[in-house]
């Protein structure tokens, strides 16, 4: 007979913070009992039909809770998820600072969750960043059917991506232009209102922003290989949904009909045939990843071209880390 946790969500007030709210009741998690965790604390957030007092995170006791979800950013998981940790909670941490840590495992839930036995070594799990989640997913049933050679790939990244912050941003650059004001950037580098910003992250001696450089990485970890992985990430002027253009190279052959089968069968990806799915308007508030424009590429014998979407703190962040505590209970706190 399975038992309830006592949870705590870490960053409550962030847009992730506020999925892993919303999926935990959707989902039926099995919560005894659920604290609201920000950095300054104070105000209230909504879980069920009842409203949570936000507690600060620097005063807040870990022992309390059997699993900490963590949705802030680097600095503060830097500091405060080894402390969870170092408690017994364990830690599902959604942002960059673990990822590269060898003794920390780095989990799409749909894709490698057997490497969720290595949790003890840190009491902290990470979540991979967004694209890694959504192209490993797509990725994985061609990988196990005939290899990935190399893979081409343009992120076309929501401002979401930078939280409620990145949202107001392009709110407040759009209505200045549509008034002709003078247009403020903080978040952005540049104006994000009917642009595009062809860098996430700072740029690194070679050429490439640390975001592709992480991209590449992440997806050999997750799938146990070195994959090249040639990445071009691009902030779009689109409050929700990420979408990207693929071209996968496999190492064997194998025929579009085989990879549409795959698709077809596969877990998380829906392969939508009859129109074609666009982030704002198909993807948000969907948990699955919407796969469409599927072709053999004419410019290379092993060659598959696609484009994708998906709801990028949905799908792309909150979900995974609920998936993931899904896992640990049914195969290792049970």
């Amino acid at each position: 007979m399975s038992k309830d946790y006592n949870v705590v969500v870490v960053g409550c007030d962030s847009l992730v913070g506020e999925a892993v709210l919303t999926l935990l009741e959707e989902r039926q998690f099995p919560v005894a009992s659920i604290h609201a965790v920000a950095d300054a604390g104070g105000g209230r957030v909504a879980y069920k039909e009842r409203h949570l007092k936000i507690e600060a995170l620097e005063t807040f006791d870990f022992s309390r809770a059997a699993l900490a979800f963590f949705c802030v950013d680097d600095a503060l998981a830097e500091i405060y998820a080894p402390k969870a940790a170092a408690t017994g909670c364990i830690v599902i941490d959604d942002s960059p600072c673990f990822r590269l840590e060898d003794d920390v495992p780095l989990v799409v839930a749909e894709v490698n969750p057997e490497k969720l036995a290595g949790y003890t070594a840190q009491n902290i799990i990470a979540s991979p960043g967004t694209n890694a989640i959504l192209l490993t997913t797509v990725l994985k049933p061609l990988f196990d059917a005939a290899g990935i050679a190399r893979i081409n790939a343009v992120t076309l990244q929501a401002v979401s991506g930078k939280d409620k912050a990145g949202i107001e941003e392009l709110a407040k650059q759009s209505t200045a232009m549509f008034n002709m004001q003078t247009m403020d950037s903080h978040v952005f580098d540049k104006q994000i209102a009917f642009n595009l910003l062809p860098q996430i992250g700072s740029i690194l001696d070679d050429g490439y922003s640390r975001e592709e450089v992480k991209l590449a990485w992440e997806v050999g970890r997750i799938l146990g290989q070195d994959v090249p992985l040639n990445a071009t990430c691009v902030r779009v002027p689109v409050f929700h949904g990420h979408a990207m253009v693929l071209h996968i190279e496999t190492v064997d052959d194998i025929a579009l009909e085989k990879v549409i089968n795959l698709l077809q069968a596969a877990v998380a990806v829906s392969l939508v045939t009859d129109e074609l799915p666009t982030p704002a308007v198909d993807a948000v508030g969907e948990d699955m990843i919407l796969v469409s424009r599927l072709r053999q590429d004419t410019s290379h014998e092993r060659g598959i071209d696609l484009w994708l979407v998906a709801d990028n703190v949905r799908k792309g962040a909150a979900l995974n880390s609920i998936q993931i505590a899904e896992v640990l209970v049914k195969d290792y706190l049970n």
